[in-house]
């Protein structure tokens, strides 16, 4: 199935994700990393190619970042794309996504649950995907800055921390989930 948005992609393929997600990064209405992102914390276990033109140290490493697991960039050849899809369906683990749970938007930008909705900035969202992407396990501190700011120098531990102050208390505005600590290691979405 094809779908030309980040919005139309959301929608199809949350519920019922593919064997295998294509997505480019520059969609009309959004990041396709973000979609990435989202879809991950929507509980969406397919294996995702970025097939895109950006071809920066930048992107690739962003697009990996966002829950990516392969990178193709343009120009291409159609066989190296075939054997790509290959080897990312031979390690397919199936996952049904839960209904009615707490959704990272990629399109709006939130997290939204049933009519509930908090805004997220950018830096939020990526904190949030990658700690939504493994529900329940410490992600490290290490892996939250490369998700949140990719190659973009040092972070401090004190403006970490100031962001998941910001998302505990966004998430106790929608009523939902917990950020845990596990001291000097990282985080626990939960």
């Amino acid at each position: 199935m094809a779908v030309a948005t980040a919005a139309e992609a959301f929608r199809a393929f949350r519920g019922s994700p593919p064997d295998v997600l294509i997505l480019d990064i520059g969609l009309p209405d959004g990041d396709g990393r973000d979609l990435s992102l989202a879809l991950r914390a929507a509980g969406v276990r397919a294996p995702i190619l970025f097939l895109t033109a950006r071809d920066g140290l930048h992107d690739k490493v962003a697009g990996f970042e966002s829950g990516g697991d392969d990178y193709l960039t343009k120009p291409f050849q159609f066989a190296e794309l075939k054997v790509r899809l290959d080897a990312l369906l031979r390690r397919v683990v199936p996952s049904t996504p839960e209904p009615d749970e707490l959704v990272l938007d990629s399109v709006r930008h939130a997290l939204v649950l049933g009519e509930k909705e908090v805004g997220l900035t950018p830096t939020e969202f990526r904190l949030m995907g990658r700690l939504m992407s493994e529900p329940g396990r410490v992600v490290r501190r290490h892996a939250l800055v490369a998700a949140a700011w990719p190659l973009e120098g040092q972070v401090s531990d004190n403006t970490l921390d100031s962001y998941v102050r910001r998302l505990r208390r966004k998430l106790d505005r929608i009523g939902t989930g917990t950020i845990t600590t596990r001291r000097g290691v990282g985080y626990r979405y939960l």
